[in-house]
């Protein structure tokens, strides 16, 4: 059984080349993934067994690099995307390393082979086998660019599964849609993502349920939207517009197991019901209807990113609260960046959206004062002499130091804005959820008290 994957490489063809011809220089830019990154990940002595696992296509091993950047040079197309990064996995157990390199050399072949540079690795550094892939975004043949399609994604699968039957290994018979990379990262390390937030959230519920019904409803007053129809039962949270399978979070997520599992606990516990807490150091009167109408009116933008720092867990500081909605659990992945907006805000007496566009405004006014000075400066260092060069060349390294100053700012400035409209969403629906929630307690009393 072999998953597989492929994803663009950005960058710069100037910092690459400078790479190439720098051997000191390991690392390049922190905010590009270039081709030079690449070839050395798939290369790296960790993950391969000496060169025996190492394959060009169309290239030399000993310098691939160099000659996809001739390739790109002599056809003149030396921007947009670098590179493909793809990778080929099998399951534990099921393939040796030598075959497990044959079938990726095989795959890469068939794939890119006559028209692309190809690096193919095998790679053992971790419990399951796996191949990557590097190969260049411009074709040695035509000086055409890979065209990454709906289309391709099927082929790379359809190809990987037909060598694996081939080499009589197993493959996936259904395959799901793969989560976005960054998700899956997140995943694999553990954060809140919103699938690893929805498994948590059904095991409380298989746990603190003593029927079908229970269980159903524990997620409910979550604010999940729940289908337990058909064969395969599905989840999601209403900001999502496609259901997700449960056996798809978790195989043992099927009706039959979920049946069995409340079925032998069913004696020992009670239905309970879900809870939707505050933290303790949160004021009471935040609390409120009217203070939510306040954060969700778009006047107070300072207020609505202090509160949604306390229902992170991020104010104050040193707290061990963790919020229990999942409308607000995901949004733990990116508590370093609401804190750092949150500061912002802080730092520059940002109170309102009217204070931000503002603000905005002010940094676009210096940053087009910053850029038309050095812009002016370029045009003297034309038509300086050697010496004055040097100097007109400080003082535009300086300009250019300001720049990327303001831009950072601006960058943060402009996810204040995107970022409030989510938090405004996620807020509006956890008090609509909690209206709804209280309402039918209400009816569910007044229900009981008319039949006693």
């Amino acid at each position: 059984m072999a998953t597989t994957s492929l994803w663009h490489i950005g960058g710069n063809i100037k910092d690459v080349i400078d790479y190439v011809e720098n051997p000191e220089k390991t690392v390049l830019k922190d905010e590009l993934k270039q081709l030079g990154d690449v070839c050395d990940y798939v290369r790296r002595p960790d993950g391969i067994k000496e060169k025996k696992l190492i394959t060009t296509l169309n290239c030399n091993t000993t310098c691939a690099l160099e000659e996809m950047l001739i390739v790109k040079q002599g056809f003149g197309k030396t921007d947009g995307y670098m590179a493909w990064h793809g990778y080929q996995s099998f399951k534990p157990g099921e393939i040796s390393e030598e075959l497990c390199h044959e079938i990726g050399v095989k795959l890469a072949k068939e794939m890119w082979g006559d028209r692309f540079q190809v690096i193919v690795t095998t790679h053992l550094d971790k419990e399951h086998l796996h191949n990557h892939f590097c190969f260049n975004s411009v074709s040695f043949r035509d000086g055409k660019k890979y065209n990454y399609s709906k289309k391709e994604i099927a082929r790379l699968r359809e190809t990987s599964d037909r060598l694996c039957q081939e080499y009589g290994l197993s493959i996936i018979e259904k395959p799901h849609k793969a989560a976005a990379r960054p998700v899956w990262m997140d995943e694999k390390t553990g954060k809140p993502t919103r699938y690893n937030v929805y498994r948590a959230d059904i095991i409380d519920a298989m746990e603190k349920s003593n029927s079908m019904q229970g269980f159903q409803n524990y997620l409910v007053r979550l604010g999940y939207d729940v289908d337990l129809s058909g064969a395969h039962w599905k989840i999601k949270l209403p900001k999502y517009e496609h259901y997700t399978r449960m056996d798809t979070l978790d195989p043992r997520f099927t009706p039959e197991v979920i049946h069995e599992f409340i079925g032998q606990t069913r004696r020992f516990i009670r239905n309970q019901s879900a809870e939707v807490t505050y933290p303790a150091s949160m004021p009471k009167e935040w609390r409120t209807k009217s203070f939510f109408e306040i954060l969700l009116s778009g006047t107070k933008l300072y207020k609505l990113y202090l509160y949604y720092c306390y229902q992170l867990g991020i104010y104050p500081k040193g707290t061990n609260y963790k919020p229990t909605s999942p409308y607000l659990k995901e949004d733990l992945r990116r508590c370093d960046e609401i804190s750092r907006q949150t500061d912002y805000l802080a730092e520059n007496n940002i109170d309102t959206m009217e204070d931000l566009k503002k603000d905005r405004s002010e940094i676009q006014g210096k940053m087009d004062d910053l850029i038309a000075k050095r812009t002016k400066l370029q045009n003297k260092i034309r038509r300086a002499s050697p010496e004055q060069k040097e100097i007109l060349r400080g003082e535009k390294k300086e300009l250019t130091t300001e720049i990327t100053t303001l831009r950072k700012k601006l960058k943060l400035n402009e996810g204040i804005e995107k970022r409030s409209v989510g938090m405004r969403d996620n807020l509006e629906r956890l008090m609509n959820n909690e209206v709804r929630a209280q309402e039918q307690t209400k009816n569910q009393q007044r229900k009981e008290s008319m039949e006693r």
